[in-house]
C-alpha cells in the first residue's frame, strides 16, 4: 500500500482525503490510500521523520507552509520563490521535495474566466497563500498589484517582495482596508480567514466588472463571493483552486495525469455545491 495524507492544524475540515481518494477511485489506483493527520508546526519535523517507505507524498496546509521548507531536503525554484511549500514529495534517495502546487491551483482557476490578459490585480491579505497568489497572478500577466491587509506593514514587505522577485510586477501600491475592495482592479483574490469576509463583504462596491476569487471554500458562498456576485463580478469559488492543487500534487504524488473532473466533481458534492 502506497500512502500519502493531507497534515495541518486544525485539519478536520480539509476535503483533500474526497478529492485523492476520488482521484485514485477513477484511475484504479487500487494500491493507495490517502489520510488526515492533525499537526502543527513544531510536531511537522517529527511526523515527516517517522514516515517510512510506503509513504509518496504530503499535501500542507496551515500552519505548515512555511516550516516545510525546514524540514525538506530539497525545494523547487517555485516554492523557495513563494517562501512556503504545500507539497512534500518523497524522493528517490528517501528525502522530501518540497513544492508549491497553489501557484498552478490558482492560475489554473481563474484562467478559464479571463477575457484577456489582466492588467491590475488587487490581494487580499499578506500571508504564505497572497504570496503565492502573487505569483499566479503575475503568470497570467498582471503588471500592477495592490495588497490590502490589516497588518499594513505585512502588506508592504509582500508588495516589496512581488516588485523585487522578478516575476512581473512593475507596480504596486499598499493601500487601507477601508474599502477592501475598489473597483479598479481586474482581478480580486482574498486571502483572508473566514473571520474578516463580513468586513470584506461590506466594502465591495454596487457595480464592478472584475473577476474575484476566495480561496476559503467552506460554507459557499462565503460572504465576499456573495457581495461580489451582486456587484456583478465572476465569482471563483476556492474550491476550484483546491481542485487544481490537489490535481497537481496528485500527478506529483503517483506518476499519472489526474482525473481532474472526477475530482471536481466529488469536491462539489463534498461541499454541497453540485449533485
Amino acid at each position: 500500500m502506497l500512502r500519502a495524507a493531507v497534515l495541518g492544524s486544525p485539519v478536520a475540515h480539509s476535503l483533500s482525503p474526497v478529492l485523492h481518494r476520488a482521484g485514485y477511485a477513477a484511475a484504479g489506483l487500487d494500491g493507495w490510500e490517502y489520510g488526515l493527520h492533525e499537526v502543527d508546526a513544531a510536531g511537522l519535523p517529527g511526523f515527516v521523520g517517522g514516515l517510512d517507505g510506503s509513504w509518496r507524498g504530503l499535501s500542507l496546509t496551515m500552519p505548515l507552509k512555511e516550516v516545510a521548507l525546514d524540514v525538506a531536503t530539497t525545494a523547487s525554484e517555485l516554492a523557495r520563490r513563494a517562501g512556503a511549500a504545500n507539497t512534500l514529495v518523497r524522493r528517490s534517495d528517501g528525502g522530501w521535495d518540497a513544492t508549491n502546487t497553489d501557484v498552478a491551483g490558482l492560475a489554473a482557476a481563474l484562467r478559464p474566466h479571463l477575457a484577456g490578459i489582466p492588467a491590475r490585480a488587487l490581494v487580499l491579505g499578506a500571508g504564505a497563500t497572497a504570496r503565492s497568489a502573487v505569483l499566479a497572478l503575475a503568470g497570467l500577466g498582471v503588471t500592477t498589484l495592490t495588497v490590502r491587509a490589516r497588518d499594513t506593514g505585512r502588506a508592504a514587505d509582500l508588495l516589496a517582495w512581488a516588485l523585487d522577485a522578478g516575476v512581473g510586477i512593475r507596480n504596486g501600491s499598499v493601500a487601507a482596508i477601508d474599502p477592501w475592495v475598489s473597483t479598479r482592479d481586474d482581478v480580486v483574490v482574498s486571502t483572508v480567514p473566514p473571520a474578516a469576509a463580513e468586513a470584506v463583504a461590506a466594502t465591495v462596491p454596487e457595480q464592478h466588472g472584475g473577476v474575484f476569487l476566495d480561496v476559503v471554500y467552506a460554507g459557499w458562498p462565503t460572504p465576499p463571493a456573495r457581495a461580489a456576485a451582486a456587484a456583478g463580478m465572476t465569482v471563483v469559488s476556492g474550491l476550484d483552486m483546491l481542485v487544481h492543487q490537489a490535481a497537481e500534487q496528485f500527478a506529483l504524488f503517483t506518476g499519472q495525469p489526474a482525473p481532474v473532473e472526477a475530482m471536481l466533481a466529488a469536491g462539489r458534492r463534498a461541499a454541497g455545491v453540485g449533485p
